[in-house]
């Protein structure tokens, strides 16, 4: 799964290691396992879904006492494919992140990749059958919240037999639902890692998924969600979604160096076709996204993860007040943010970090200066990465305690 916007040929420096480490490209070969739930989980919509499946990837060894477990969570367009090289040959979406000798030392940690119900890799979600109706769920799926998706994954945990993770940690979306674990199961987890992510959604990034939805949901071929009845995809909507999408992960200065005003296969200087089509090289680049985006990705889940994030809020059951939200965590906290991410601004991690101050709790905070926008939580910085292995040695201390 390639990360949410990255440019094709990124090329960034790996961190230092370890005295002794020997870093290998990837975890190897790995295989998806499918776990199957048949007692119905309760969502916050007032829903239940019973009968369903999650898939998931596991990389490393689970130690005797069970206590070197990491789960990673994804962001919205993400599986549970983290890391190694799945059936095609294609390296998980945070590769550069875990693996041996990387900063989640797969030799030490025992790490978990999920794909959350509702989204469109294995799990099940709108393309998976109604049992009630044997035809796939498709705008019937149920709506779910970050909330749902961390009942999910303690189920999940419970049935490995994990009862406690040393980490749990994500960006963006991911991060939120690392944060939720932190306030939903507080005895559960050592360490809460939040990157590049936000206590709740601003109104701009409100707007912005509410576009990119009116996009897929105003496709003809959509159907009001019943399109694989019709055999036809939205692609234009997705397309168009993906788009917008793409344009806040990325920062201007990246977009800047690499595009610029560059007219495709022309110099700048060259004369304007004065037509609608492809000018830029930035149009084509965002074209060939959008395109590949609606190859792979289903329209129904993308209505649902986004709205996810729209509701995502825990300050909301306290009266907007953040600090109460977070007084029940147990956890440490580490708040990684970017100085380019203007999706979700370095202010907005400040937020999650100074209520954590304010209820006591112990938190590391990082402020990475990195040129990438949004995205860099997905690359390979090397402070970013220096600080991430620093950290995980400090997690790694805790599990051998």
């Amino acid at each position: 799964m390639a990360p949410e916007g990255s440019l094709p040929g990124e090329s960034s420096t790996r961190g230092s290691l370890p005295e002794g480490s020997a870093p290998t490209a990837t975890v190897g070969r790995v295989k998806a396992v499918r776990q199957r739930f048949a007692a119905a989980l309760q969502l916050a919509s007032g829903e239940r879904i019973a009968d369903y499946t999650l898939v998931y990837e596991t990389y490393g060894t689970l130690n005797a006492a069970r206590s070197n477990a990491v789960l990673v969570c994804h962001a919205l367009n993400a599986s549970h494919h983290v890391a190694g090289l799945d059936a095609s040959g294609d390296p998980g979406w945070w590769d550069n992140m875990v693996g041996p000798g990387k900063p989640v030392d797969t030799r030490r940690f025992f790490v978990l990749g999920v794909n959350n119900l509702g989204s469109c890799f294995g799990s099940t979600g709108p393309m998976s059958n109604n049992p009630a109706t044997n035809r796939p769920w498709g705008p019937d799926f149920p709506v779910l919240t970050v909330e749902d998706w961390v009942h999910a994954q303690a189920r999940l945990a419970d049935a490995l037999g994990i009862s406690r993770f040393a980490a749990v940690m994500g960006g963006s979306l991911g991060a939120m639902q690392a944060l939720a674990w932190g306030l939903l199961y507080p005895q559960r987890l050592a360490h809460c890692v939040c990157i590049a992510s936000a206590p709740k959604l601003s109104a701009q990034n409100i707007a912005f998924n509410e576009v990119a939805r009116r996009a897929i949901i105003t496709d003809p071929d959509f159907h009001g969600g019943r399109f694989y009845d019709h055999g036809v995809v939205p692609r234009r909507g997705l397309q168009v979604a993906r788009m917008i999408g793409h344009i806040t992960y990325l920062s201007d200065d990246v977009m800047g160096e690499r595009f610029g005003r560059l007219l495709r296969g022309r110099s700048e200087e060259e004369a304007y076709r004065y037509t609608f089509d492809i000018e830029f090289e930035i149009e084509s680049y965002l074209r060939h996204q959008g395109e590949k985006f609606s190859g792979y990705f289903d329209a129904n889940t993308y209505l649902l993860i986004t709205r996810a994030l729209d509701y995502f809020d825990p300050a909301r059951a306290f009266g907007g007040d953040l600090v109460k939200a977070m007084a029940s965590a147990q956890c440490a906290f580490l708040v990684v943010s970017f100085t380019t991410d203007w999706r979700f601004s370095p202010e907005r991690s400040r937020e999650i970090v100074q209520a954590l101050l304010a209820c006591g709790q112990p938190v590391s905070y990082a402020e990475i200066d990195a040129p990438h926008g949004h995205d860099a939580f997905l690359l390979e910085h090397p402070q970013y990465h220096r600080l991430l292995r620093a950290y995980f040695e400090r997690v790694a201390a805790g599990c051998n305690a």
